[in-house]
């Protein structure tokens, strides 16, 4: 059998930055812009025309780069009391984790095919995962995409009710989770008529194991152990299910912000495709390690990591504590990191905390970073002989001295953030675009293009791009200096639809799997010519680099990547008394939400009196108000209503106002801030408030 290779594609050597995308002749409809391509790559990336199809091809490839090399890493625990952990990373090599994903597929390929555990709707062979990164996560996975199986995804921030809603909706039979887990899913039992088996993938303690056992029997569910299955496998051995690029290889469940949560369906030629289009224009140096921190429930950063093996790099795993994630950082010395704005926001703001004092070493640093930004700016560099050696050294010691790549997603990052990582990190630092429907891939920016800060760069030579029209926001496909709306994205990267729903017109988008049965939230996503609508506002420009400037709908994302629906929180705290208009307002560059709140004139007058601030304002004198609203103890009771209120409402923490500007001007059609049907108009509120919501990010610093 022939490997098929992946191999990197090098940049044109005649690469013109004012032409990284193009407009299609003749694709403009009435209300939206015409569809834009990649312009270095123009022809669209699919399984028909690479040699590359499926998950399992790209496991592949890298594993026949170099079978001994290492592959999946992590720092084994020497004592739990106190924690004490290896200083040095413990590693599984390519042919190792190879040979293990077998014997554990062809375990599970056995069991379903006896009928010890059952197929999902739609004849799909669902496997749950739940655990934090390490390698037995990836190895169960593997082990699934080589064996046609399809692999289901929790993670820690699911609630209880979330978390059976999704293990009955994939009607999954079998989950892999570590042993903390056992018992959360023993209490839900009752609740999970498909479950079948529980795999620990740790190794059970003697005392513990019995304990479980006899739980497990009681709830009519098997537990096994990891091992055991891999054992098993190894006596039993069964050759790799071949695969189709149509076939399903993962149901990705996103977070939401209302409702249950919805599965898309990523199929192999999806991640093949998206992988393949990351090769494109994108510097990797050989030997890694790559850092994983971020959730591999996510699709951001399991697309990453199949990134990574296609190229034969290796993966080492965070210890599972966020608070020593640099303490792990330091240990394995990445050369790829690949992170989330709220994080590099920390290192920004670390790494800058000595302008604030003043003195000598605050002039030093701010002459090291204006001295580079002049020289990015100018000539594209990120080298300074003096500045690297006296002050950025000791910024990049923060991540282990080694990192030669490192790339922002999930949600907009500052431009002066992502520039001042240019300065200290040097190497490539690039952002990108992504969502779970489209396999977190559909922008990227290039290394080598400094002018990308503020936007997410042209389309992937996998997808191509249109922006709609959304005329309600006042956005237009002709407005100037260039086109806004909906951005919207095709290609053979997208989601074939949500999990029992049916996509319109499979058959010239993936091949016609059209056995699912909820078009409802399918055809809300996905139109009938395969473009996927975003919910995101973006603009286009000249050169073809991709902004990101509004969502369609109130619901934002967070820097942190967590959605929220605003008009929800909003309604949650219209039960506070003491309001009459609540405006949440977030900014995706930050990690909290903040108001604009306007007090009942009654209420505030009686807590007035009832605080003995005053006993003679009428709700009527607007200046004797004025003067109520700007007093802390007045300040300190709303605050203290509406985390009452978002407490009993069950609100997450990022979902809680953390500051409000109290204003006594009410919400009126008349003044333009609702509508006639008295809704919130968020933008007029935002273009009215811009001040004092700047304010309330300012001083919350």
């Amino acid at each position: 059998m022939t490997v098929p290779d992946c191999n990197v594609v090098p940049l044109p050597e005649n690469l013109d930055l004012n032409r990284l995308a193009f407009e299609v002749p003749n694709t403009r409809k009435p209300g939206q812009t015409g569809n834009w391509r990649n312009a270095l790559w123009p022809e669209l990336i699919t399984p028909d025309n690479q040699p590359i199809k499926t998950v399992q091809d790209v496991w592949a490839a890298g594993l026949a780069k170099d079978p001994k090399a290492p592959c999946l890493g992590w720092r084994r625990v020497l004592s739990t009391n106190p924690l004490v952990l290896d200083k040095e990373y413990s590693w599984l090599s390519y042919n190792e984790v190879d040979q293990r994903a077998r014997n554990l597929g062809s375990t599970l390929h056995r069991w379903f095919e006896s009928g010890k555990l059952t197929k999902a709707n739609g004849d799909l062979k669902t496997v749950g995962i739940w655990s934090i990164n390490r390698p037995e996560w990836q190895i169960t996975a593997i082990a699934t995409q080589n064996y046609g199986l399809v692999s289901v995804s929790l993670y820690d921030t699911l609630g209880p009710d979330s978390v059976q809603y999704i293990m009955n909706h994939s009607q999954l039979s079998v989950i892999f989770c570590t042993v903390d887990k056992i018992p959360q899913i023993l209490h839900l039992a009752p609740h999970l008529p498909s479950l079948k088996v529980i795999v620990s993938i740790d190794d059970l303690s003697d005392a513990t194991r019995p304990l479980l056992h006899a739980w497990g029997k009681d709830r009519g569910i098997e537990i096994a152990e990891m091992k055991d299955l891999e054992a098993l496998g190894k006596k039993n051995p069964h050759d790799l299910v071949s695969v189709l690029p149509t076939q399903v290889a993962t149901i990705c469940y996103t977070s939401g912000t209302t409702g249950n949560p919805k599965g898309a369906l990523i199929t192999h030629g999806a991640f093949a495709v998206s992988t393949i289009a990351n090769l494109h224009g994108n510097p990797f140096h050989k030997g890694g390690p790559l850092f994983s921190y971020l959730p591999l429930a996510h699709i951001y950063a399991r697309f990453v990591e199949l990134l990574s093996f296609s190229m034969g790099i290796p993966v080492g795993y965070y210890s599972g504590d966020i608070l020593r994630l640099l303490e792990d950082a330091q240990t394995l010395k990445p050369v790829y990191f690949i992170s989330v704005p709220r994080v590099l926001n920390r290192i920004y703001a670390g790494a800058t905390a000595a302008l604030a004092g003043g003195g000598l070493k605050a002039m030093l640093l701010q002459r090291a970073i204006d001295a580079k930004l002049h020289l990015l700016r100018t000539t594209g560099s990120t080298d300074h002989f003096l500045w690297d050696r006296l002050v950025f050294r000791k910024i990049r010691a923060l991540l282990g001295g080694n990192v030669k790549m490192l790339a922002s997603g999930s949600a907009p990052i500052s431009p002066d953030v992502l520039d001042f990582l240019k300065i200290a990190f040097g190497g490539t630092v690039m952002e990108g675009y992504g969502m779970t429907e489209n396999c977190g891939t559909c922008l990227r920016g290039l290394g080598v293009d400094n002018r990308t800060a503020g936007s997410c760069g042209p389309p992937q030579p996998c997808n191509e791009v249109k922006l709609i029209d959304v005329p309600e926001m006042g956005y237009t496909s002709f407005d100037k200096p260039y086109p806004r709306g909906e951005l919207c994205t095709r290609g053979y990267n997208n989601t074939i639809g949500y999990y029992k729903g049916i996509s319109l017109d499979l058959e010239s988008v993936v091949g016609g799997i059209n056995t699912f049965s909820d078009p409802e939230n399918t055809k809300k996503a996905l139109d009938a010519d395969g473009w996927l609508h975003t919910g995101d506002v973006a603009t286009i420009d000249s050169s073809g680099r991709v902004s990101i400037i509004d969502r369609v709908k109130n619901i934002m994302k967070l820097s942190q990547g967590e959605y929220v629906a605003l008009e929800k929180i909003e309604n949650t705290y219209s039960s506070v008394g003491l309001l009459a208009n609540t405006f949440v307002y977030g900014d995706s560059l930050r990690d909290h939400l903040v108001a604009i709140v306007v007090p009942d004139p009654v209420a505030l007058v009686e807590l007035a009196q009832r605080l003995s601030i005053a006993s003679d304002v009428k709700p009527t004198d607007i200046p004797a108000l004025d003067k109520l609203v700007a007093d802390p103890r007045i300040y300190k009771e709303i605050m203290g209503a509406m985390n009452a209120a978002a407490q009993k409402a069950g609100l997450k923490g990022f979902e809680t106002v953390k500051r409000v500007h109290i204003s006594n001007e009410l919400f009126t059609a008349d003044n333009g801030m609702l509508t006639p049907t008295f809704k919130l108009k968020r933008k007029e509120a935002t273009i009215k408030y811009r001040k004092e919501l700047d304010n309330l990010y300012v001083s919350n610093l």
